[in-house]
């Protein structure tokens, strides 16, 4: 079995041969034209739907005036949504009642008030743990964590982790100058088979040794 096949919708194989079927590619699984995703960045799901995109995104119809993206190498776990800015209500008025959703001739004006909405990014290689809700315009950096069950919104720096309600940065995963030279080094970017050769690194917790062996390369 290749390694890293980013074609691969189900990419993770057990010892029997046997497809684990609750994890996708999502670069495979989703076509929708308001989701970017970056190759290699995988969900999970117990009760794996027949669209993705609706399960991760629920309020991101395709035509929405915002975006998703995601980038490479990115891990999702199960229960994971993104609330993006569609699902917003208008709060300039007295009432936040969709009215105008339940009436067809105003449905078109209802959703022309909508514009300039903000996307939402989520950067390489972030893990995005059980159960965490992503509000309309989040922007995780690299290598972020979101802990199960986090409320995210706002920035996030690179290589921090959040967790709670609203989620909080609990620390840096590493210094600051170390977090520079892995967005020097950005690995993601690396061909498969440099990824490969330089795994042992990239998985270990030596950023001086792997920012030696990217300028070997």
């Amino acid at each position: 079995m290749p390694f890293l096949d980013a074609a691969r919708r189900h990419p993770l194989t057990f010892p029997d041969g046997t497809e684990h079927r609750q994890m996708v590619h999502l670069s495979v699984a989703i076509d929708h034209p308001n989701w970017t995703v970056g190759l290699f960045t995988y969900a999970n799901d117990f009760d794996p739907p027949a669209d993705w995109a609706a399960r991760l995104a629920p309020y991101l119809y395709p035509g929405a005036p915002e975006r998703l993206m995601i980038g490479p190498f990115c891990q999702i776990a199960h229960g994971v949504r993104f609330i993006t800015a569609s699902a917003n209500h208008a709060m300039e008025g007295i009432s936040t009642y969709p009215f105008g959703v339940f009436d067809p001739a105003s449905l078109e004006a209802y959703r022309g008030g909508f514009t300039g909405l903000p996307d939402t990014v989520i950067g390489p290689d972030c893990w995005i743990g059980h159960g965490a809700l992503i509000l309309p315009g989040a922007r995780l950096g690299a290598g972020v964590i979101v802990g199960a069950g986090a409320v995210v919104r706002g920035e996030v720096p690179d290589y921090a982790i959040v967790a709670g309600n609203p989620a909080r940065v609990i620390r840096l995963r590493f210094p600051p100058e170390r977090v520079a030279a892995l967005l020097r080094i950005a690995w993601w970017t690396w061909p498969v088979d440099r990824i490969r050769s330089c795994l042992p690194l990239i998985t270990g917790g030596d950023v001086a040794a792997l920012s030696r062996a990217a300028e070997h390369a």
